[in-house]
């Protein structure tokens, strides 16, 4: 009896995930291989950073995704290595043979060569750089309480976050909500609500793959909230205690404690195992260049999705690394390979732009949909809809709408913990 045709998918993110559920019924058999036990919702992830959510409520371990589908089996391991010609992966605890290869390695940041900037601002891509986050907000209001010298408490009470795109915007209105309102009452010698909170982007407006209009509608919400953006401006140099920042030909060192980091991103290493072991073409992002089927030249039985995959055929520019790029990538791909097993071709992917949206506070949030611009409420209302849809199982979206509506009444965020501080934050905290 022959072997089923084996499918290895790197990645359990959207794209990988998506591509594994969409050949449930296929003849196939299906590894899913991932460093992490779990689906991670990323569009999500700010408001484990901002105390809204905690992690468990936008993460779904992947086997109890996948337990029902017979032809599915989740590893923990992180791909290393490539065999091209034998159609082998390296893992970290050894190999896997493959005839298909679907690759849905994601991102990480990019600091555009000041690496050294990550351990100053921390970026938003996993579960631990939103506690980090997290930490780091919480622990700047703490440390103003106990600050006696007016200008230290102001640079402690001043947040810069840095890149105008969704999750920058998302971040920033989360923040100034924080001051505002959560924590308004909670502080004897600070007032939290005169933090200042600074968004940097270095084009010349926010939301820059929006439609003006809605940029434009982002940034009145935002200094609604008291938010101060700043567009056309650039991060010279960072230090732990403050960052520099050129707007034109003005230079303004801004004293502040906490700086997020949502800027820029950059392709998975495993991209450069790509290009190494098949010839493929990376660009500057580390993104791999892919054909119209999303296959590497050459080989065919390489597919490349979501985040690692530079697409642009036919198009002005490449698609973005966005979720809805990824699922429609993943459901392409089974469809792709069921294709080949009935002998059948596939037309060439092609990406279907239902739309944006980001979310700046409470009633606020910027949405195009299917050519339709909205802003205020209605398109907060439907931000909350749409996301609660794409969770993915419905123990999350009764989670996640339960904590929204309690969080909508009191104005509370419940997930503020403080659940890591390094020596040096202890000495400087523990004083009682």
């Amino acid at each position: 009896m022959p072997t089923a045709h084996h499918v290895v998918i790197l990645g359990g993110g959207f794209g990988g995930l998506y591509a594994a559920r969409a050949l449930r019924r296929a003849p196939v058999q299906i590894t899913l291989v991932d460093r992490r036990n779990f689906h991670l919702f990323q569009p999500l992830l700010y408001q484990v950073a901002t105390g809204g959510l905690s992690p468990a409520n936008i993460a779904t371990p992947l086997r109890n995704i996948l337990k029902h589908q017979r032809n599915a089996r989740v590893l923990l391991a992180e791909a290393t290595g490539l065999d091209p010609l034998g159609r082998r992966v390296i893992l970290s605890d050894g190999d896997l043979a493959y005839d298909t290869l679907v690759v849905a390695l994601g991102s990480s940041h990019h600091y555009f060569g000041k690496d050294t900037w990550s351990r100053l601002a921390p970026g938003l891509k996993t579960v631990e750089d939103a506690v980090e986050m997290r930490r780091r907000i919480l622990l700047a209001f703490e440390r103003a309480e106990w600050e006696s010298d007016p200008s230290r408490v102001r640079a402690l009470l001043t947040f810069v976050v840095v890149g105008g795109g969704p999750t920058g915007v998302e971040l920033a209105g989360a923040l100034a909500e924080i001051a505002r309102d959560t924590l308004s009452h909670e502080f004897r010698h600070i007032q939290p609500s005169l933090a200042r909170i600074l968004l940097v982007e270095g084009a010349p407006r926010i939301l820059s793959f929006y439609p003006p209009d809605l940029s434009e509608a982002a940034v009145r919400s935002l200094r609604r909230l008291g938010v101060e953006v700043q567009t056309g401006a650039v991060v010279t140099d960072m230090q732990p205690d403050a960052v520099v920042v050129r707007s034109g030909e003005r230079t303004e060192r801004i004293p502040a404690a906490t700086v997020l980091w949502g800027a820029g991103v950059q392709a998975s290493p495993f991209g450069k195992v790509l290009a190494e072991t098949t010839g493929a073409t990376l660009d500057q992002a580390g993104r791999v260049q892919v054909g119209p089927d999303l296959g590497l030249p050459g080989h065919p039985e390489i597919l490349v999705i979501g985040d690692m995959a530079h697409f642009s055929r036919g198009l002005a520019t490449p698609l973005p690394g966005v979720a809805q790029v990824a699922m429609q990538q993943g459901a392409y791909a089974a469809r792709l390979i069921r294709n080949r097993l009935l002998g059948r071709t596939a037309p060439s992917f092609r990406y279907r732009d239902y739309g944006a949206m980001a979310t700046i506070g409470r009633h606020a949030a910027v949405a195009d949909i299917l050519g339709v611009r909205f802003s205020g409420y209605i398109a907060w209302l439907a931000w909350l809809c749409i996301h609660l849809v794409q969770l993915v199982q419905f123990e999350n979206r009764l989670l996640v709408f339960a904590q929204w509506a309690w969080s909508y009444f009191t104005f509370n965020r419940a997930a503020r913990l403080i659940t890591y501080l390094p020596s040096a934050d202890r000495a400087d905290t523990a004083k009682n």
